[in-house]
């Protein structure tokens, strides 16, 4: 039991005794800097079963507390805040639990627990992983490392769009223009190869609108009879029929991609587990279709197309078979996902992140399943993220104006650089050596900027801000935890302390306090699939240290004792930020 708990069971204990009432609940919060105390308890809540002044309620609850828990020090009662202090060896106590224990706030999975799979990038093969995909990707590796650290097994997966129109549009393009360039053969990645003729079809595309609206067509016709969509479409239904000559086409420049989509995940530093794609999934689905049709799940129009009504529900009706017999979007996703527990017999639930335009399809998806009689179907999660926008605006993949994934890391780690170079910090660094830390401070702020903010919100992302040696920065923090190494590389970690004979300066007891709020953030952040209160605590962690590292001298301590303390309290400071960071997808370099 924690001290909360404890402390929970002990105020309800003391209202027994004083008011003969029984509490439901303990409201506590942490007490405001301007008051002596560590939690404190929230008297007003107990006003609706307990009658009586705010005041005294809490003077009873605290000398009961007093009396009766050896933790309690002392206490104080301000306009119906019950302040209680806690005693120095509680915190040296907690401290001597958690300094050595390496993954402290880590929860190793029970035997039979259901495994959570997350869903993330899911890109489309006709062009590279660009700014947007930066934030799924980022967003589902966090959240799926998150979830791990809380106590459960993941499955990392992603469903990758390597069929339809789209696709045909940058292969049509590379017959008609390509002139049988290979990535090899130009010195592209192959997914930038591939991209560029999906660019090169929307110019020939929008060329020969104007040429049929100079001759006189409207230009909803234009766009509807331009030869090089009507040459598209053909293809499409080519691959479809199994033509040998297009799937051949198709096969090699998916291959392309494939290997320039690895070069990126593995330079942004997020990993998969199992990969599904859309051109073995389209036709899954239409099974379960014609089993909730019997089941009045669906029921089919006059035209022959099947829908599922989910008006009682509050949304409208959806269709999941066209007339013709084909599967839409939501069939597929519907047998993809039953396809996956299939596959994965233990997993219980599923996270899909995807962008918050999605929002209407997943609502519609859940029910759906949940209407087929799926019982994991309660836990589905849709992680939505807003849109990552840049100061010069909205990115187009069709005229080419997205920021390229490589392109930013690379421009992350020239600024880390020059910025690097500014402050004069690298001395003694070889040129190899610099290279490496500009590429970890430069992907660390990118990273961290973009996972400080809750999921749900848009970002305006300005890379020069993100890369800042001050403030709510990737750079700051992992300039702390290169400072503390400096600490620890002068200091003997070896040495000992005796824990009755430490009186704790009130900086470095806010900072325990601190460390030992990061199992309940991992939780936390775990059941709301948010990042940014990892991002955030290790923020105020560090904060938390640099005041303690600014008040209280660790290697010019008064005694020994105090001083081995301080270089352990620096040392587990130094592993949690670490760790945070690390479930977060950053690294922090050893020296800065």
């Amino acid at each position: 039991m924690n001290l909360q708990d404890t402390l929970s069971e002990y105020v309800k204990q003391a209202v027994k005794a004083a008011y003969n009432t029984e509490l439901e609940s303990v409201e506590f919060q942490a007490t405001r800097k301007e008051f002596a105390g560590d939690i404190t308890v929230v008297v007003f809540p107990m006003l609706r079963v307990v009658k009586g002044n705010p005041q005294q309620i809490g003077e009873a609850i605290g000398q009961y507390l007093m009396d009766n828990v050896k933790e309690v020090k002392g206490f104080n009662v301000v306009k119906g805040f019950l302040n209680i202090e806690i005693s120095d060896s509680y915190y040296m106590d907690c401290f001597d639990a958690i300094k050595t224990e390496a993954s402290f706030g880590f929860v190793t999975p029970k035997p039979n627990e259901k495994a959570v799979m997350v869903e993330y990038s899911s890109p489309n093969t006709n062009k590279p992983l660009h700014l947007g995909h930066i934030r799924n990707n980022l967003l589902g590796y966090s959240v799926a490392e998150i979830i791990k650290a809380s106590g459960k097994k993941v499955y990392k997966t992603q469903i990758i769009n390597d069929r339809g129109i789209h696709i045909c549009k940058s292969m049509l393009a590379w017959k008609r223009f390509g002139n049988g360039e290979t990535p090899e053969s130009t010195g592209l990645k192959g997914d930038k190869l591939v991209g560029n003729y999906y660019v090169k079809f929307d110019k020939e595309y929008k060329k020969e609108i104007n040429d049929l609206m100079a001759k006189g067509q409207t230009e909803a016709e234009a766009k509807k009879n331009a030869p090089i969509l009507l040459e598209a479409q053909q293809m499409l239904l080519k691959w479809e029929a199994g033509d040998e000559e297009t799937v051949a086409l198709w096969k090699m420049m998916n291959e392309w991609v494939y290997s320039g989509f690895e070069t990126t995940y593995k330079n942004l530093g997020v990993d998969f587990d199992c990969y599904y794609y859309e051109s073995e999934t389209y036709l899954l689905g239409k099974e379960f279709v014609a089993e909730g049709l019997k089941k009045g799940v669906f029921f089919k129009k006059e035209d022959g197309s099947v829908w599922c009504d989910l008006t009682d529900d509050g949304l409208d009706e959806k269709i999941v078979l066209r007339s013709d017999g084909t599967a839409v979007y939501m069939t597929q996703d519907i047998g993809t996902a039953i396809q996956r527990v299939k596959d994965y017999p233990d997993v219980g639930g599923m996270v899909y992140t995807v962008g918050n335009e999605q929002d209407y399809h997943f609502q519609v998806l859940f029910l759906i399943i949940k209407k087929l009689g799926f019982d994991w179907a309660k836990n589905l999660f849709h992680l939505s993220y807003g849109m990552v926008d840049l100061p010069s605006g909205k990115m187009k993949s069709r005229e080419g104006t997205v920021v390229d994934a490589d392109d930013l890391i690379g421009e992350m780690a020239t600024t880390a650089g020059d910025i690097s170079e500014e402050l004069g910090k690298l001395d003694g660094y070889s040129e190899d050596e610099k290279q490496e830390l500009y590429k970890t401070i430069g992907l660390g702020a990118l990273k961290y900027y973009i996972l400080k903010v809750d999921p749900k919100k848009r970002i305006l992302f300005d890379p020069k801000e993100s890369i800042d040696f001050q403030g709510n920065t990737g750079p700051f923090i992992q300039y702390t935890y290169a400072r503390i190494q400096s600490i620890l590389r002068k200091a003997d970690l070896n040495a000992t302390y005796n824990a009755s004979d430490v009186t704790l300066h009130d900086k470095e007891k806010e900072l325990l306090k601190q460390l030992l709020q990061f199992p309940e953030v991992i939780q936390t952040a775990a059941s709301n699939h948010s990042p940014a209160l990892i991002a955030n605590y290790t923020y105020d962690l560090v904060k938390e240290f640099n005041s303690f590292y600014q008040n209280v001298s660790i290697l010019g301590a008064d005694n020994d004792n105090d001083k081995a303390f301080r270089v352990q309290l620096s040392q587990t400071v130094a592993n949690l930020i670490k760790n945070a960071f690390g479930l977060l997808g950053i690294e922090v370099p050893e020296r800065m």
